[in-house]
């Protein structure tokens, strides 16, 4: 259906699907989050800007909806409304709150929610950089960025090591 098609609907009513294009087999029908947005975190950068005076946020994250800790009821919604696949972001100020210091407590934890995927059959995704940096990296690396890859390649080689055999 082309977008002609849709505008030319009457207004409050939905355009018919067409069926005679079937999604592939294999379609990868999926949610995204970011871990920001679910988790909060008070060691990113984000957290810190939420909070200037005269911030442009409407308001803080908090602790957002605490997906970080009610993630395996949220992974079971989402197969349950039948969704194949998951995608969410690792929060690099979590994992690395200090730099050079990782905390396997953390990256366990994602272990943890990538095991849960494995169990309700949904395929795994990883976004390594949703937008938030750890504070201290962020406040001591700005403006280098030969420092800021080598630090990002070193995040990204840490979690890959401890949750790659489970990411699809």
């Amino acid at each position: 259906m082309d977008w002609a098609t849709v505008f030319a609907q009457p207004a409050g009513t939905a355009p018919t699907a067409d069926k005679s294009r079937p999604f592939p087999e294999k379609f990868l029908w999926g949610s995204a989050t970011a871990a920001h947005q679910v988790e909060g975190n008070m060691n990113s950068d984000q957290w810190t800007m939420e909070r200037l005076p005269h911030t442009m946020f409407k308001e803080p994250s908090g602790d957002a909806c605490d997906h970080y800790h009610r993630y395996p009821q949220d992974i079971s919604m989402l197969a349950d409304l039948g969704f194949n696949t998951y995608r969410f972001s690792l929060e690099w100020a979590r994992i690395e709150p200090e730099e050079g210091f990782f905390s396997n407590a953390v990256l366990d934890h994602y272990r943890g929610m990538l095991e849960i995927c494995r169990e309700h059959n949904l395929n795994t995704r990883l976004t390594y950089d949703h937008f938030s940096l750890p504070r201290c990296f962020a406040v001591r690396a700005a403006g280098r960025m030969r420092r800021r890859t080598d630090a990002y390649a070193r995040f990204c080689e840490r979690a890959t090591r401890h949750l790659g055999d489970l990411v699809d």
